[in-house]
């Protein structure tokens, strides 16, 4: 079986930055102290002008004026460089204020949003609410019979769905090659009835491959674990 290397798993894992995210839960032992090469959290981000961080923002300000965060493209320090706009996040006991931190690279320049693991990019739904209507419509309910049980927008649901399921096959591919190269002894799923569940199910079947080499992982939601791998970006156009 082909073994990852610890840059493997920073690269297609997200490692360290789940790892902080994890630490920022209390969930300390959560990825092996092995992974201490690939070090501090943002040098694993998939490129732009985000950064996914942890959710506590206590932490994620210390790890920021320490130089505990990284900018991806020159490997600099990341220093505080104000705040991005206020933004109410909806979950599913109600709104949840985040007024993002920017960061300014020491060394290129280079601003960075800080998005905090639970958010997607331009999505005013955190994860986990994204994440439940991909798998019900995986299971086969559609748009409207989502948007109630959700009480979301029915357009708003649709939108999720359509960029899901436009690049439903990229998406496979990409958690598959994650779930195969992080799992400890990785089984991709089996196929299933249309390229939408396909892709839900390659999502989740990395989540669990992830925890089975870092079992704190499981603790979380797997929509957490999505965004974390992905920089946020699971919906963006251009991902990955």
């Amino acid at each position: 079986m082909w073994v990852p290397t610890v840059l493997d798993v920073c690269r297609w894992a997200g490692a360290v930055r789940w790892r902080r995210h994890l630490a920022d839960e209390g969930h300390t032992e959560a990825l092996p102290a092995s992974l201490g090469g690939c070090v501090r959290e943002g040098r694993v981000a998939l490129g732009g002008a985000v950064l996914t961080v942890g959710a506590n923002p206590v932490e994620v300000e210390a790890r920021l004026v320490t130089g505990g965060l990284v900018c991806p493209d020159c490997d600099g320090s990341l220093g505080p460089w104000g705040w991005a706009r206020p933004r109410l996040l909806r979950e599913g006991r109600g709104p949840v204020a985040v007024r993002p931190r920017r960061a300014r690279c020491l060394v290129c320049g280079v601003s960075h949003v800080l998005l905090p693991v639970f958010a997607l990019v331009r999505r005013a739904d955190v994860a986990e609410v994204i994440g439940a209507a991909l798998m019900a419509k995986a299971n086969g309910a559609g748009a409207r019979s989502i948007a109630m049980r959700l009480r979301r927008p029915v357009e708003t649901v649709r939108g999720w769905l359509r960029r899901f399921a436009g690049r439903a096959e990229v998406l496979r591919s990409w958690f598959t090659v994650l779930l195969v190269r992080t799992g400890v002894d990785p089984v991709p799923p089996a196929l299933a009835p249309t390229a939408f569940a396909d892709a839900v199910a390659a999502v989740l079947g990395a989540a669990v491959a992830a925890a089975s080499r870092w079992p704190d992982v499981g603790v979380v939601s797997p929509w957490r674990w999505a965004s974390a791998a992905s920089a946020g970006r699971l919906l963006a156009p251009s991902w990955p």
